[in-house]
C-alpha cells in the first residue's frame, strides 16, 4: 500500500540555475564505430535490417559496404544522450527519460567513423505530478560530428528529475501495475508471426516514392517483446560508454565548472564509485552499480518508484527511428523525430508500433520532399508508451 504523500517536500535547486544555457562537459569514447559496434546495436534494438548486420547484403547495396542505422548516434554518445539534461546536485534525486527529438543531416555512420559531441544544458521547468510530486523537466542539447567534422545529428533530451523517496511513498506504478503478465503459447506464436510480417515488409530495403503514397496510409505494423531481464540487459550493453575503459572524461574550453562528471544527487545506493572504478570498473558501470540498476532489479526498481524492471527511455526513441527508417528503405531519410515518452516497457510487456502518414510536403524547409508520420507505441493493454511525430524523406 502506497504510503500518504509529503505534499511540502522541495527539489533543491541550488546547483541548477547558474548552469542553464551553459556547455557541459561528458564523456567521449576513444574508439571509431566498428563493425561489431553497427551489429551489436542493432541486435540489441531487435532491428534485422540487413543493411546493418549481414556483410553480403551490405555489400550489394548502394553502400557497398555495412553501415550504421540513423539511431546509432545515441549509442556512440556518453550517457544515452541524457548528460546534457542531468545537470547540476539534486540530493537524493533519479532520473527517467522524458522524451527526444532528434535532426538528421544525411551524413551516414559508417565502420571507422567516430562522433564528437558538443553538449549544453537548455532549460528545465518544474511541476507537480501524481508520480512524484515536485518533478522536473529539463531539457539538454547534443550535436554530433564525425572525425571530419561533418554534421551528423542533432539531439534534444528531456530528462524527468525528481525524488526517488517521494515517488517511492506515492507508488503510482506499484498501484497500477499488476502481476507480470505470462504469455501463453498461443499468443507468443501471434507476437512472433506479426514480427516476421513486419521484417519481411521491407526487407530489401525498396523505397516507396513520395508520389505513390498518401496521406491515411498506415505504415506496417511491428512488434518488440515480450521484454525481459534479458532485453533489458542486451540493449544497456550495446551503449558503448557502459563497456569498461571505453571513454574519457572532456571539457568545453573557457567554461568555469562545465559539469563533466559531477554526482548528480542520485539517491543512495544509485551512485557511482568513480574512485574505486579506477581498480574495479564495475563500481561505474551503471548496471551493477550506479543509476541504471533498477532496469534489471525488481527490488532496485522500486526503491526509485517503478515497481518493477523496466527498458530504457533511449531505446525507445531509437526505436522510434530505426521503424521509420525500415519504411523509408534505403533510398530514403528519417530527417526529424520528436517522441514524447509517457510509460516505461515494463518487464513482461510487449510494445506495439502503429504508424500513418499524416501530411506531405513537396517543398519542405529541408529542400526536399518530407511525408509527416503519426507514430504511437503501445502496450498489450493499450497503455501508450510514446506519442511521436517525424517527418521523414522519400525520393520522388
Amino acid at each position: 500500500m502506497s504510503k500518504k504523500p509529503d505534499t511540502t517536500v522541495e527539489l533543491d535547486l541550488g546547483d541548477v540555475d547558474h548552469r542553464v544555457g551553459k556547455p557541459i562537459g561528458g564523456g567521449q569514447l576513444w574508439d571509431p564505430c566498428s563493425t561489431s559496434d553497427i551489429r551489436r546495436w542493432v541486435m540489441a534494438m531487435d532491428y534485422p535490417n540487413p543493411l546493418h548486420w549481414d556483410q553480403e547484403f551490405a555489400r550489394a547495396s548502394r553502400y557497398g559496404g555495412l553501415v550504421a542505422p540513423q539511431s546509432i548516434a545515441v549509442a556512440l554518445d556518453y550517457g544515452h544522450g541524457a548528460a546534457p539534461a542531468c545537470v547540476g546536485r539534486i540530493p537524493d534525486s533519479h532520473l527517467i527519460f522524458g522524451g527526444e527529438e532528434w535532426w538528421f543531416y544525411g551524413c551516414p555512420v559508417r565502420p571507422g567513423d567516430q562522433l564528437f559531441q558538443e553538449r549544453r544544458f537548455h532549460d528545465y521547468k518544474v511541476v507537480q505530478t501524481k508520480f512524484a510530486g515536485p518533478t522536473m523537466f529539463s531539457r539538454g542539447d547534443t550535436v554530433h560530428r564525425n572525425q571530419h567534422g561533418a554534421l551528423v545529428a542533432k539531439e534534444r533530451s528531456t530528462a524527468i528529475r525528481y525524488l526517488a523517496e517521494e515517488a517511492n511513498k506515492r507508488g503510482m506504478y506499484e498501484n497500477q501495475l499488476g502481476a507480470i503478465k505470462k504469455w501463453t503459447a498461443a499468443e507468443l506464436a501471434e507476437v512472433d508471426a506479426l514480427r516476421t510480417e513486419w521484417l519481411m515488409s521491407n526487407r530489401l530495403g525498396v523505397s516507396p516514392h513520395f508520389d505513390e503514397v498518401k496521406v491515411g496510409d498506415a505504415l506496417p505494423r511491428r512488434v518488440i517483446g515480450p521484454h525481459s531481464i534479458a532485453s533489458f540487459t542486451t540493449e544497456y550493453r550495446a551503449f558503448l560508454f557502459n563497456i569498461w575503459g571505453t571513454f574519457r572524461w572532456t571539457a568545453p574550453a573557457g567554461i568555469e565548472d562545465p559539469w563533466v562528471y559531477q554526482d548528480p544527487g542520485w539517491t543512495e545506493g544509485f551512485g557511482f564509485d568513480e574512485e574505486g572504478a579506477k581498480i574495479d570498473p564495475r563500481l561505474r558501470d551503471g548496471l551493477y552499480v550506479g543509476p541504471s540498476r533498477g532496469h534489471i532489479d525488481a527490488e532496485k526498481a522500486g526503491d526509485v518508484g517503478m515497481a518493477r524492471a523496466y527498458g530504457y527511455g533511449a531505446t525507445m526513441g531509437a526505436w522510434c527511428t530505426d521503424y521509420l527508417a525500415y519504411w523509408a528503405g534505403n533510398d530514403g531519410l528519417v530527417r526529424h523525430t520528436k517522441a514524447d515518452f509517457r510509460l516505461p516497457a515494463f518487464e513482461g510487456d510487449v510494445t506495439y508500433f502503429e504508424g500513418e502518414i499524416v501530411d506531405k510536403d513537396p517543398e519542405s524547409g529541408w529542400g526536399v520532399p518530407l511525408v509527416r508520420v503519426k507514430l504511437k507505441l503501445t502496450n498489450q493493454d493499450g497503455g501508450v508508451l510514446v506519442d511521436c511525430t517525424a517527418e521523414v524523406e522519400l525520393p520522388r
